[in-house]
């Protein structure tokens, strides 16, 4: 690895300038030109380096993509992965987006995920530069993570899934810490609260109408009272109700953002938003709750992905890498997709950073070599 890792600092401040280049790039997930800009961005470079590309094309989101360096080499393939999408408008950042300090890159998507996709084309570049040949190195863009995959109607995640079958090990490069890896994540459904009540005047909500405001309310408190860290947790997020201020409303809408730690959790769940819905707290209102989509699934433990944590573990001691312990993490990702399909999979070895999913966002500059160095250990010794 001495070689490689060497080559890796030879490359170190081009993939930096890579790195500012692609988050100037601004890409939220609705905004399918700016996706695409920067999936056209590493298309480019796969094709200058001769690597084979293929794109899932999409009608709303953007195109997801898949990059293959040495398709026809005999060993087993090695997966890496990361979402071009952010969260931010365009234009939250100022002009130009990102900008750089002796330490920090800060800017959209900085860690969370071009960060970790930079990393990833980093090492491949470098394992082309060193000869390596024994394997495949596939790595999948996807384009509407940060919406659940909604944009593309799951099309994108599948897409992902197929193009990891039979892989060795699934390397998703959400952003990193120093010392963890990520084995499982939480899954996340949206629920739709809509409370019909009768429009009355004000003056006479003693006797006449029924609050639908009133009514959402002790739902609302009911849901709120589920907050487990390591389990399910319920946030009232959104609320919409009433017209004007001497009329009782006649309806309310509220949604609800819930996270669980595996299927038997989402079970309960869907009974109990159901129950909450049905109970009338106020005489004359009704209620239905509807999901805002399929959701997120959860990236459940698995032994599978331990085995590979262990693997890659050795793998760091061999080569001179701090050794990682197991992490949860509270967030939903697309390896909770890997994993269900029998993939082995780990989360989170992407760069290191802070304050993402904010316009402070920011990432750790020599952490792009450190990313670097470990997926190119893997690829190598695993």
């Amino acid at each position: 690895m001495n070689g490689i890792f060497r080559k890796l600092d030879e490359l170190f401040d081009t993939y930096v300038n890579v790195w500012e280049d692609v988050c100037n790039i601004e890409s939220p997930t609705a905004d399918k030109a700016g996706v695409d800009a920067v999936g056209a961005y590493f298309i480019a470079m796969a094709k200058e380096r001769g690597w084979s590309v293929d794109v899932c094309k999409q009608a709303v989101s953007g195109n997801a993509i898949s990059i293959t360096m040495n398709p026809d080499a005999a060993g087993s393939m090695i997966c890496l992965s990361g979402h071009m999408d952010t969260v931010h408008p365009v234009g939250c950042f100022g002009s130009p987006a990102v900008h750089l300090d002796e330490e920090k890159i800060y800017g959209p998507g900085v860690t969370d995920c071009k960060g970790g996709i930079v990393a990833a084309f980093f090492a491949m570049d470098a394992l082309r530069k060193s000869g390596f040949r024994d394997r495949p190195v596939r790595l999948i863009l996807q384009s509407d993570e940060e919406v659940g995959s909604r944009t593309s109607n799951y099309e994108t995640v599948e897409y992902m899934c197929e193009q990891a079958k039979d892989a060795a090990a699934f390397l998703n490069l959400e952003g990193a810490s120093p010392d963890e890896i990520c084995l499982s994540r939480k899954g996340i459904m949206t629920y739709v609260f809509t409370v019909q009540g009768q429009e009355a005047h004000s003056s006479c909500c003693a006797t006449m109408g029924a609050n639908a405001i009133l009514d959402a309310a002790h739902k609302i408190i009911e849901l709120e009272k589920i907050k487990d860290e390591n389990g399910l947790t319920c946030c009232c997020s959104v609320i919409q109700g009433g017209t004007v201020v001497n009329t009782v409303p006649g309806k309310c809408v509220f949604k609800v953002n819930v996270r669980f730690a595996n299927a038997a959790q989402l079970a309960w769940i869907e009974n109990h938003v159901q129950t909450v819905a049905d109970t009338v707290h106020v005489p004359g209102c009704t209620c239905t709750v509807v999901p805002l989509s399929r959701g997120r699934i959860a990236m459940e433990y698995t032994q599978r992905n331990q085995d590979l944590a262990d693997a890659i573990n050795e793998i760091f001691a061999k080569n001179g890498l701090s050794p990682v312990k197991v992490a949860k993490r509270k967030g939903g990702s697309d390896a909770a997709y890997i994993t269900a399909a029998g993939i082995p999979c780990v989360d989170n070895l992407g760069t290191m950073g802070g304050n993402i999913h904010s316009p402070e966002e920011y990432g750790i500059i020599d952490s792009l070599l450190l990313a670097a160095k470990r997926i190119a250990s893997i690829v190598v010794n695993l």
